[in-house]
């Protein structure tokens, strides 16, 4: 009984003397999602003006879900939003990382959402180490039928089981 006491004690004193550093939410920055549109409807259409809405509210859900957790510093993506807008993220050799880094984020994260047709679509989501310049996790869901709900409830899934687990970033 008398060992437990300075055991316990010495474990509290070894959480509380962590360097700030080790207990700080990771500085993120999540830049809006893409839609890559392969259908016959995007071809002939060009993109819904509710898609491009989709897209923000998912890049706004992300951020919110991410800030909620306490894991991550979702850092204002403000001063380099344009150049985020002019590039292709998924094709620009990691300017997301450059631009990240300019904001002042360890971490970038980017997404898109692939439409194939109405009914079928993918969303993918990835996470770039800035310093590395390499992306450390991606993960991808299909998903059926081009809706506010289908969106959102697919992000939430990949939040809930990849983004927000301890072993996201080693895959």
């Amino acid at each position: 009984m008398t060992l437990r006491i300075p055991i316990l004690l010495f474990g509290m004193l070894a959480l509380f003397s962590w360097p700030a550093a080790a207990l700080a939410a990771q500085r993120v920055a999540v830049f809006d999602f893409e839609l890559i549109d392969t259908s016959l409807d995007g071809e002939t259409y060009g993109t819904r003006p509710e898609e491009k809405e989709r897209l923000k509210k998912l890049s706004d859900q992300l951020r919110n879900a991410l800030a909620k957790s306490g894991q991550f510093e979702v850092v204002d993506i403000g001063p380099v939003e344009a150049a985020a807008h002019g590039a292709n993220l998924q094709a620009c050799g990691g300017c997301d990382a450059t631009l990240a880094q300019k904001v002042g984020a360890g971490l970038s994260i980017t997404g898109t959402v692939q439409k194939v047709s109405n009914l079928i679509l993918n969303m993918n989501i990835y996470i770039r180490d800035v310093s590395s310049q390499k992306i450390i996790a991606s993960k991808s869901a299909d998903f059926r039928s081009n809706t506010d709900e289908s969106w959102s409830r697919t992000l939430n899934y990949l939040i809930k089981n990849y983004v927000l687990t301890p072993n996201f970033g080693s895959n």
